[in-house]
C-alpha cells in the first residue's frame, strides 16, 4: 500500500477517534525518522505506523483486541500481509492476545522480522496520545495510568514493559550505529 493511501485510510477510519489519529500521525513521523536506518523497509514501516491503531475504529472492531482487529480489517482491504502482520504484532499485542485467549487469531498473521517489530514498537512508544514525542517509559506509565490495574491493557502492558523497553533500546542502538542518534 502506498504511504499516502495508508494515510488517507487511517484518517478515514480514525476520524471519530481524535486521540488515536493524533497519536498515529506521530507514530508515522517516528517511522520517517527511522527511514534511513531501515533502507528498503522504510515505506513498509511508514504504512504500518500510520495504520497501527485502526483496530480502534468501529468499522474494524471484531475481537475487541485492536491489534488483531486492525490487522484483520486491513487484510479485508487487501493490505499487504507484511503490513497486517506488523499491525498484529506491535507493542504489547502478544501479551494482550494471550490474556484474552486470542493467541491463535494473532498467530494467523506471520510474525515479522524482529527488527521491524522493534521499530514499530519504538515508534509507538515514543509517541504520546496527544501527538507529542515522549520517552518510552513515560508513555508506558501514561498507559498504565489511563487503564486501572484491573484492566487487561494495564496488566499486559505491565507484563510486557521490560521486553518493550528492550525493543526500544535495540532500535536506539541501531540508530547510534547508523549515525542518526
Amino acid at each position: 500500500m502506498d504511504p499516502s493511501i495508508a494515510y488517507r485510510t487511517a484518517e478515514s477510519l480514525l476520524v471519530d477517534f481524535p486521540s488515536p489519529w493524533v497519536h498515529s500521525r506521530r507514530v508515522l513521523e517516528q517511522a520517517r525518522y527511522l527511514s534511513s536506518a531501515l533502507g528498503a523497509d522504510a515505506d513498509l514501516l511508514a504504512v504500518a505506523a500510520v495504520l497501527h491503531d485502526v483496530g480502534y475504529a468501529s468499522a474494524a472492531v471484531d475481537t475487541g483486541q485492536h491489534t488483531i482487529d486492525g490487522a484483520r480489517h486491513l487484510s479485508r482491504l487487501d493490505a499487504e500481509p507484511q503490513v497486517c502482520s506488523l499491525v498484529a504484532h506491535h507493542s504489547s499485542s502478544e501479551w494482550e492476545a494471550a490474556e484474552l485467549g486470542l493467541s491463535a487469531e494473532r498467530a494467523a498473521f506471520r510474525r515479522p522480522p524482529s527488527e521491524l517489530v522493534d521499530a514499530i514498537t519504538y515508534c509507538d512508544l515514543t509517541s504520546g496520545p496527544d501527538g507529542a514525542e515522549v520517552a518510552p517509559a513515560s508513555r508506558l506509565d501514561e498507559v498504565l495510568k489511563r487503564y486501572g490495574p484491573d484492566h487487561v491493557v494495564h496488566r499486559t502492558v505491565a507484563a510486557a514493559r521490560p521486553t518493550q523497553l528492550a525493543m526500544v533500546e535495540r532500535v536506539e542502538k541501531r540508530l547510534t550505529e547508523s549515525g542518526l542518534s
